[in-house]
């Protein structure tokens, strides 16, 4: 038995049941510190605070959100405070064992964390570029950021094939449609996440979603997603990045709530499938770190078994730890009753424990689980950072077409900046990307029309562009969000110069096929629009080079833009 076997197995054997079991939940708290009584956490967990939360369950690990319904982040030194208060409570109750604190700080539109933290473009950005160096800095970059924040697992990084265009949860998170290049970006990423430091500076990380989720036409939030390729196809696209992850020492692997049933007929959930987590995953690939399931919130998991079964099934599935149960009481009794009744043994149990454990041990939690909240904005948001992370993303901007030679902008003028980006803020990312071209010399005006566009806004765009002497019009996720496509089609038809960008998944260029000049950011984020007014006003020359094909319209055998696609000057 090595010596990190040996801590843990001490460690573990000091634990009740109950105390055991908790050890395998990763639970969702509300509020924002430790001690913050939310109503919220008294209608889910009978107790008011996140400390009385992590102290009544014995839970092994909590994860922060940054969405309407789970806020837990203002800032990164309320976050250090926070992240310190739950290992106090950890640490003074049973069984004593500091937390695995959670994230899911992928970068591009899946940030939980934004400024005055540093941010970072998608992963597909990343992928542009073709650079694993990239993936290394920005990894490196956000893995100590997040350690001074007291996180200490980073649920990144997407290590899924984006191979259907039509894919509606990955698209622009996946790095590329080639495992190749995915398979690189993921190795380079673990390996900065996990080696970039002393424990205690490096966070756990965890390769996401295996099987594989990028070729799914349905959203696993929603339904469960079937997955009709073959078993050799699999192994040929979605297999070699999980292969690529384990062989750079990957701490963590997120299940997916698919099914495929080229792998198991039965049509289970691969989350809750013996034949994939064990047969496939522990036996195979002799893969024996922790493996976490994705959200068991998700309707993907829920649909077909329900709450009270789903954890249990998990764990006999070879599943470690439990993310997010929606009911974690339940889960956590139906967890001991199938122990009681001889369904799970004992041993079993320890088994998923002894990982976690070995995980704590291995990153530094159980030495150091507190930060020095005095020193956070030292090593968070750095001029340094800040400035690697725009260079970073600077190759990635990729021009796909320039047919009436518009670009770049030698003398730009007045330039309207139109469309969406950032889904959530939706006036956001024109104004950024207006402030970023008037500082290069235009003078850019920004008129934001929203996801949905109505006929006024695209009227009062119009009417903007008429008077302006080149057009600017971001789009994101022109398949769902079809009046965006109005939009474009109304600024074309105006006469005016129209730069047509997608600000996040390039396939939006498959559906204006007309639009004489196509820019695709894959990233709406203010590194990306700074990036992009670069490319725009000629201050520096493309450089990304298209990670996907992109069809006309959903036709994916009629390919416009054929991977590697990418125009310079």
């Amino acid at each position: 038995m090595d010596a990190l076997t040996a801590q843990a197995t001490a460690l573990m054997h000091g634990m009740s049941l109950e105390e055991k079991v908790g050890q395998l939940f990763v639970a969702t708290v509300w509020g924002k510190s430790a001690d913050e009584a939310t109503q919220a956490n008294i209608d889910h967990y009978g107790v008011a605070t996140p400390a009385e939360v992590v102290q009544r369950y014995h839970v092994g690990g909590a994860i922060y959100f940054n969405n309407a319904t789970t806020d837990n982040v203002d800032n990164p030194t309320q976050l250090a405070h926070f992240s310190n208060g739950l290992q106090r409570a950890a640490i003074t109750a049973g069984p004593h064992v500091p937390l695995m604190i959670s994230i899911d700080q992928e970068g591009g539109n899946v940030t939980r964390i934004e400024a005055p933290a540093t941010e970072y473009p998608s992963n597909m950005a990343i992928g542009a570029t073709r650079d694993p160096a990239n993936a290394t800095q920005l990894a490196t970059i956000n893995a100590h950021e997040l350690r001074a924040m007291g996180i200490n697992q980073d649920f990144a990084p997407v290590s899924d094939v984006n191979s259907n265009p039509l894919n509606p949860v990955i698209a622009a998170r996946s790095f590329s449609a080639h495992p190749d290049i995915v398979s690189q970006m993921v190795s380079a990423e673990v390996k900065a996440y996990q080696g970039s430091g002393r424990p205690t500076e490096t966070v756990s990380s965890a390769a996401k979603h295996f099987p594989g989720h990028g070729d799914a036409a349905t959203d696993s939030h929603t339904g469960l997603p079937v997955i009709s390729r073959s078993e050799a196809d699999w192994r040929k696209i979605d297999l070699p990045p999980f292969q690529a992850a384990i062989a750079s020492g990957i701490d963590v692997i997120m299940t997916a709530h698919i099914s495929i049933p080229s792998l198991d007929p039965s049509g289970w959930p691969a989350t809750l499938s013996k034949p994939i987590m064990t047969g496939i995953l522990r036996n195979e690939l002799h893969y024996d770190g922790v493996v976490v399931t994705d959200s068991l919130g998700m309707q993907g998991v829920r649909d077909m078994f329900g709450d009270a079964e789903v954890p249990v099934m998990a764990l006999e599935a070879g599943v470690d730890q439990l993310l997010m149960p929606p009911d974690l009481k339940l889960a956590e009794d139906s967890v001991l009753k199938a122990v009681q009744s001889g369904r799970l043994t004992e041993q079993r149990i320890d088994q998923s424990v002894l990982r976690i454990l070995k995980l704590k041990l291995k990153r530094g939690v159980l030495i150091s689980p507190f930060v020095n909240e005095n020193k956070v904005m030292t090593k968070v948001g750095t001029p340094e950072h800040l400035a690697a992370a725009q260079a970073l993303t600077d190759p990635s901007v990729t021009v796909l077409k320039n047919d009436d030679g518009v670009l770049p902008l030698k003398n730009p003028g007045k330039v309207l900046v139109a469309g969406v980006g950032d889904t959530v803020n939706q006036d956001k990312t024109p104004t950024q990307l207006a402030a970023a071209l008037t500082a290069r010399g235009a003078q850019a005006t920004a008129l934001p029309t929203g996801l949905k566009p109505t006929a006024a806004k695209i009227t009062a765009a119009t009417e903007a562009a008429a008077a302006s002497d080149v057009v600017v019009v971001l789009t994101n996720n022109l398949p769902v969000n079809t009046t965006q496509t109005d939009l474009v089609k109304a600024l074309l038809a105006t006469g005016k110069p129209v730069i047509a960008v997608a600000s996040q998944a390039p396939y939006d260029a498959g559906y204006v096929t007309d639009a004489p000049t196509w820019v695709a950011t894959y990233s709406w984020r203010g590194v990306s629009m700074t990036a992009l007014a670069k490319v725009l006003t000629g201050e520096m020359s493309p450089r990304g080079k298209l990670p996907v094909d992109v069809p006309v319209g959903n036709d994916a055998s009629n390919i416009l833009f054929p991977f590697g696609t990418g125009l310079t000057w």
